[in-house]
C-alpha cells in the first residue's frame, strides 16, 4: 500500500515538475525580451485560446515565410544567384560562345558591376541558362553538391548555415501551437526543394516559389519530367498572394518577409477576417549581418516600412531584439 502511494506520488510530483519546466522553457530564447517578442508570443498565446474571442481554429492557422532575407542572408548577392554564376562557370567549357557574348561574359570575368547593370533580364538569362535543360531529379542533385561545396564570401560557411536562429524558433513555435508553415518566395522552387526540409522542418509540399516551365516525357522507356527554359511563375510582390491562392487555397494569418517584394502578401494576410499578424525583418545590424532598407538593390524595404510603421504591423529590429543572427553564433 505504502509503495502504491509513493509511486503516484513520485508520478504526480514529476508530472507537475515536467510542467513548469515546460512552462519555464523559453520558445524565442535567442530573441530579446522587446515588444516585438512579447507581441509574437501575445498573439500565439490568444488565437489558440479556445476561450478567447480571437482563437482561430487549427485548420486555419496558415502561416507564410519569405525565405531570401527573411529566413536566410540574401546579401551581397541573392543565393541563388550564387548558385547561377558558379554553374556559368562550371559550364563554360561547355560554351565558348560566352567568352564573348554578356552577361555570360561578366559572370566569367567576376565583373559583378557590368553583370547588374543589365537587371533583371540578365540575371534571368543565367538563370534560365543553368537551371533548365534536364531533369528535375538532376537539378536537385546539383543543388544538393553546390550547397555541400559552395561557401559565402563573407563568412566562409556553407549558405544553408546562414540562416537565421531567431527565426527557426519561431517557425518551431508556431508548429508547436498547430500553424502550418509555407514557404512563399520569390527564389525558385526547385532550388529551395532539395533542402528546405532538413534545415526548417517544412515538407516539399509546403513551398511556394518561381518556377520554370516543365515537359513529361518517356526517355528510354523512362517516364521524366524535365525543365524548360521558360518561365511558368514568377513567386514575388502582387504574384505571392496569387501563388497562396493557387498553392495553398487559404489565406494565411500569420506573414512574415523583410522587403517590399513581400508588401502584397503581408496585406493579403491583413485582410483576414481571422486575427492576423504582419511580421517584417528590417535588417539594422551591419557588424553582425547587414543594414539596408530603401536604398538597397537586394531587399528593398520602403513602401512596405511606412505602412508597417503606420498599420502596427510587428517590425523586427534585427541589431536590438536577436540576440544571435546564425546558429553557428549561438554560445
Amino acid at each position: 500500500m505504502f509503495l502504491t502511494f509513493s509511486c503516484k506520488e513520485q508520478k504526480a510530483s514529476l508530472l507537475e515538475s515536467t510542467v513548469l519546466e515546460s512552462k519555464q522553457t523559453d520558445p524565442l530564447s535567442s530573441w530579446h525580451d522587446t515588444p516585438t517578442k512579447q507581441a509574437i508570443i501575445s498573439y500565439v498565446k490568444e488565437v489558440t485560446n479556445t476561450e478567447s474571442a480571437k482563437f482561430i481554429p487549427v485548420s486555419n492557422r496558415v502561416a507564410t515565410f519569405d525565405n531570401d532575407g527573411n529566413l536566410w542572408s540574401e546579401q551581397p548577392l541573392y543565393f541563388q544567384l550564387f548558385f547561377a554564376i558558379d554553374r556559368i562557370k562550371a559550364m563554360a567549357n561547355e560554351h565558348p560562345e560566352w567568352k564573348t557574348k554578356q552577361p555570360y561574359k561578366a559572370v566569367l570575368e567576376d565583373d559583378m558591376k557590368t553583370l547588374m547593370s543589365y537587371g533583371e533580364h540578365g540575371i534571368l538569362e543565367i538563370v534560365m541558362a543553368t537551371h533548365a535543360g534536364m531533369t528535375v531529379e538532376a537539378f536537385d542533385a546539383i543543388v544538393k553538391n553546390w550547397l555541400k561545396t559552395a561557401r559565402h564570401p563573407r563568412f566562409n560557411k556553407p549558405y544553408n548555415e546562414l540562416v537565421y536562429q531567431p527565426m527557426l524558433e519561431l517557425l518551431d513555435y508556431l508548429r508547436a501551437n498547430n500553424f502550418k508553415t509555407y514557404i512563399v518566395s520569390g527564389g525558385g522552387i526547385d532550388f529551395m526543394r532539395p533542402w528546405i526540409e532538413a534545415v526548417y522542418g517544412i515538407p516539399v509540399d509546403q513551398v511556394v516559389g518561381s518556377s520554370v516551365k516543365t515537359e513529361f516525357v518517356i526517355e528510354e522507356d523512362k517516364p521524366l519530367i524535365k525543365r524548360l527554359p521558360k518561365i511558368d511563375f514568377i513567386d514575388d510582390k502582387e504574384g505571392k498572394p496569387v501563388g497562396i491562392q493557387r498553392f495553398i487555397g487559404k489565406k494565411p494569418v500569420f506573414a512574415s518577409g523583410n522587403s517590399d517584394g513581400d508588401f502584397a502578401m503581408l496585406r493579403y494576410t491583413d485582410s483576414n477576417t481571422y486575427p492576423s499578424f504582419q511580421l517584417y525583418l528590417h535588417h539594422t545590424d551591419a557588424e553582425r549581418e547587414w543594414a539596408y532598407d530603401r536604398d538597397s538593390h537586394i531587399g528593398k524595404l520602403d513602401k512596405g516600412l511606412d505602412y508597417a510603421n503606420a498599420n502596427g504591423w510587428t517590425v523586427i529590429d534585427m541589431k536590438k531584439d536577436w540576440k544571435v543572427i546564425y546558429p553557428f553564433q549561438k554560445e
